[in-house]
């Protein structure tokens, strides 16, 4: 069997949607584990730019079926809005389904999460305000709409009746906001439903068959590593588990199944939204990489804030997920720089940390210890092998895989498909 899983390492943004259209070139299945249109991934495809927010980022190859799994969130406007535009510029939509397990976000989770977030003043997340959070706590709450629930209008009416009156009195009593109708979202739910409803499978005996025949599934996750609910900065991270564990039970397949644990991380780090970050760099070196990176948020357009690579929370990540190869993303933009900066170690009240604390609040003091590395000033960009690179680079490469004691397999070094360096392969 062939179960592969993509994660990010850092706090989301590393560039997971390229590398998961790479692979899905040979993919039987893409499938969607967790998260919802909180995140977004950017694919280039022959210059043109592609921003997925609940589509699997194999959609683009068509070439394997694409699932959004049961542990996804799904707000069906905005799905049906991504499947109306790759419609519209002639891409292949008939080979994504839904599972009847997923969730399904509600116009009372994202008017809920506005109104927490504009009340929370200092004490805010920082979330996109799109109803993740919320979705989730209904789910655990056991009070959760699903897209199983598409296929029996009547059942979805009378739940919707039923939760929504407790909602506005949330939104009404607390927030002191006005209520939302229930006409209308039952009018506009009733038409999504219409539109999805073919597309709504139980997709666990299928996916779990496929990998039994040995077919290739690759499991697709949103954010990443630091933002995972359990082992991210908490409370600044996202409502789900971006890690390769969050494939079990996002999807439904026992953790033997999954045979590959890809982890891509950026050359630099970044992260959008609130919360401690050791390496930022609130300087001109900062803001240049900004500039070059292209660092603003896919989702939400939010400026992100960058920072020297960071390789405690990339260890982290390794240890967590069990990473069986690793790709570096955007290490084209270091290019032009006379010294490069690995943080292998905080140091915090004195005391040194080789492993990511906890305590937000102890982690808000760290202060970062650093290797300097030699720069190098050619363009990367267009290199097709290891060897073309320059020795500088390779020496970065080089260090950060024996700290990382993970093999690097693949090297990116542009926004587009082609612009990788496979050294190993996956």
């Amino acid at each position: 069997m062939a179960g592969y899983v993509v994660v990010g390492t850092q706090w989301g943004d590393e560039g997971k949607g390229k590398i998961i259209d790479v692979l899905a070139d040979r993919a039987d299945y893409v499938v969607r584990f967790q998260g919802g249109n909180n995140a977004g991934h950017t694919v280039v495809v022959n210059g043109e730019k592609f921003i997925l927010h609940l589509l699997p980022s194999g959609m683009l190859h068509g070439n394997g079926k694409c699932i959004i799994g049961p542990g996804v969130v799904v707000d069906p406007k905005v799905l049906l809005k991504e499947l109306d535009t790759l419609e519209e510029k002639g891409a292949k939509v008939d080979h994504l389904f839904i599972s009847d397990r997923a969730h399904i976000i509600m116009p009372y989770h994202i008017r809920i999460d506005e109104l927490n977030e504009e009340t929370s003043g200092e004490n805010k997340i920082g979330t996109t305000k799109r109803g993740i959070g919320p979705c989730y706590a209904d789910k655990i709450n056991r009070i959760g709409i699903r897209a199983v629930d598409f296929l029996n209008m009547d059942i979805f009416a009378e739940k919707l009746k039923r939760f929504l009156e407790k909602k506005n009195q949330i939104i009404t009593k607390i927030y002191e906001s006005e209520p939302l109708s229930y006409e209308k979202i039952l009018a506009d739910y009733t038409g999504y439903a219409d539109r999805l409803r073919h597309r709504i499978i139980d997709s666990i005996p299928e996916i779990n068959k496929a990998l039994d025949e040995d077919k290739l599934v690759l499991f697709e996750g949103a954010q990443a590593m630091m933002l995972d609910i359990n082992y991210g900065t908490y409370p600044y991270v996202t409502s789900s588990s971006p890690t390769t564990g969050g494939v079990t039970t996002g999807v439904g397949v026992s953790p033997r199944k999954i045979t590959k644990g890809i982890g891509v991380m950026k050359a630099y780090t970044t992260r959008v939204g609130e919360g401690p970050f050791v390496t930022e760099l609130n300087d001109e070196l900062g803001e240049k990489l900004r500039q070059i990176g292209g660092e603003y948020g896919a989702t939400t357009g939010r400026p992100r804030r960058c920072g020297w690579l960071d390789l405690v929370v990339g260890k982290y990540a390794v240890d967590i997920n069990g990473l069986t190869d690793i790709v570096i993303t955007k290490i084209d933009v270091l290019s032009g720089l006379d010294t490069v900066k690995i943080c292998v170690a905080y140091e915090i009240d004195g005391k040194r940390y080789d492993y990511v604390p906890a305590s937000t609040e102890i982690l808000y003091r760290a202060k970062p210890i650093y290797e300097e590395l030699p720069g190098w000033k050619e363009d990367i960009s267009q290199m097709k092998t290891y060897e073309e690179l320059p020795e500088n680079c390779k020496k970065y490469i080089k260090r950060m895989e024996e700290f990382l004691n993970c093999p690097i397999s693949v090297v990116s070094v542009g926004p587009d498909r082609s612009q990788n360096i496979h050294i190993r392969e996956i």
